[in-house]
């Protein structure tokens, strides 16, 4: 992704990089339909400062975010720097008990579009059913809804509940996607997403053909062939920066 700007005498250029990269991402998800007023968020590690990461300003809709309006807090809820906006505790909580707990985690997406949404609160969730739910069966995590996420203590939980996954379905709630880069938890939550999308429709019309596991295990070996170089995502999310940049280049800034 190219750079638009030179970084603010205040930072160094890997954090305005950074800075830049989420607040593409933000300007992605408005395209793509799954901005939720002011609310959800991603968060990305600041690189080379294990314990702080980057979130949206509480206040601002995804579509308003930039690379300077980003909020850099720790690992406590603790602004670094003079940002004038708020931090929505509960995108704090969730978001930093996993940056904290898991080091291989980089970037956190978390939503409710209406599909992860519904499906999250289906029993049985997530059904190999589409192409992409294949992409996901034996993968994703499952955490109980205790009311919205303002709780320290719920945080073992969540950390327990997660185990070595790195999909989470926030049962009755939402999507949380993670990565080890931003366009690896981009990816993954397009085709959570995708998937929640149709298995809605297949529903709606009536009962659904399963996916035997023998086949889901031989796509899920054969994926890797499917996929284009430069890590997982990094293509994809390209992609879809250069199409938000023909309408809009603000987020750059």
């Amino acid at each position: 992704m190219a750079t638009a700007a030179v970084a603010p005498r205040t930072m160094n250029d890997a954090e305005w990089e950074a800075r830049q990269q989420l607040a593409a991402a933000y300007r992605v998800f408005d395209h793509l339909g799954w901005s939720e007023m002011i609310y959800n968020h991603i968060t990305l590690k600041v690189p080379g400062e294990d314990h702080a990461f980057l979130i949206n300003p509480f206040g601002l809709h995804f579509s308003e975010v930039k690379a300077s309006n980003l909020v850099k807090i720790d690992i406590d809820g603790n602004k670094l720097g003079d940002s004038p906006y708020p931090v929505n505790r509960a995108g704090f909580v969730q978001h930093a008990v996993f940056h904290r707990n898991l080091p291989d985690v980089h970037c956190i997406m978390h939503t409710h579009t209406t599909a992860g949404m519904a499906v999250s609160s289906l029993e049985g969730g997530l059904q190999p059913i589409n192409f992409y739910a294949c992409n996901f069966a034996g993968q994703i995590a499952y955490h109980d809804f205790e009311g919205v996420t303002v709780r320290d203590e719920e945080g073992e939980r969540l950390v327990a509940n997660l185990g070595d996954k790195r999909m989470l379905l926030l049962r009755n709630h939402g999507i949380v996607a993670m990565g080890r880069t931003l366009p690896e938890a981009f990816i993954k939550h397009w085709s959570l997403q995708r998937a929640c999308e149709i298995q809605l429709a297949t529903l709606s019309m009536g009962k659904p053909l399963t996916v035997s596991p023998e086949v889901v295990a031989v796509h899920q070996r054969d994926l890797h062939m499917a996929q284009v170089p430069g890590g997982p995502g990094a293509a994809d999310f390209a992609a879809m920066v250069r199409l938000v940049d023909r309408v809009d280049t603000s987020w750059r800034e």
